[in-house]
């Protein structure tokens, strides 16, 4: 049982080192976060007590300045840190706009209803769906942009309820992570590698979706 049980580790780490080279080759860059734990009194592998967020956070708190596409530096990270969870800053190659599972849900079916495009879309324990979406980068209009991290927000994410942005400045958790009792970060529809749909498009459809489902 305990040599079964190693394979399985192994195999889990492996799996994410893995991860992480195949988003370096799609451009992404990467950095470590932080993983849960399934033993003692803590439910993350950070040293901060009462961690508000296990195993969804970097590991480091300079994140954005450490995340690489470089395989060596990947190598490195993920032989340092095995358990490691995957973040993918944003706002560089992509956007990311986090919405309910329900709302989710339903924006793939009218995205499909209507033959719109999509790109990645990937969901983070069965409660939160992630659309990866084209970036809008540094708009000349700072009102044009928005962070999750920041307090003030466009008057269409403002008013929808439980949408997100994520873009400059902010980070999502990639599959195959795990979280806390289980769960898992699992794509839905993969990334391929092709260009990604148009942010304010995909942002009037997953607006309406939140609506309809809040």
């Amino acid at each position: 049982m305990l040599a079964v049980s190693g394979k399985r580790q192994r195999a889990a780490r492996d799996r994410m080192a893995s991860a992480a080279r195949a988003y370096a080759a799609l451009g992404w860059s990467c950095t470590p976060g932080a993983h849960p734990l399934e033993n003692g009194d803590r439910a993350c592998s950070c040293d901060r007590v009462g961690c508000p967020d296990p195993g969804a956070h970097p590991v480091s708190g300079a994140w954005a300045l450490q995340a690489s596409v470089d395989l060596d530096v990947l190598n490195r990270w993920w032989s340092k840190y095995p358990d490691a969870n995957i973040i993918l800053p944003t706002g560089r190659v992509f956007d990311v706009f986090d919405v309910p599972a329900a709302a989710g849900e339903t924006a793939l079916a009218w995205i499909e209803a209507d033959d719109l495009p999509v790109g990645p879309v990937a969901s983070v324990g069965g409660e939160r769906y992630l659309f990866f979406v084209a970036t809008r980068g540094a708009p000349v209009d700072e009102d044009e942009w928005w962070s999750c991290h920041l307090d003030t927000s466009p008057e269409t994410v403002a008013d929808t309820p439980g949408m997100r942005w994520h873009c400059r400045d902010s980070y999502v958790l990639a599959p195959p992570s795990v979280l806390p009792y289980g769960r898992e970060v699992a794509w839905i529809l993969p990334p391929e590698g092709g260009p990604l749909p148009d942010p304010l498009r995909l942002l009037e459809v997953l607006s309406d979706s939140c609506e309809a489902t809040a």
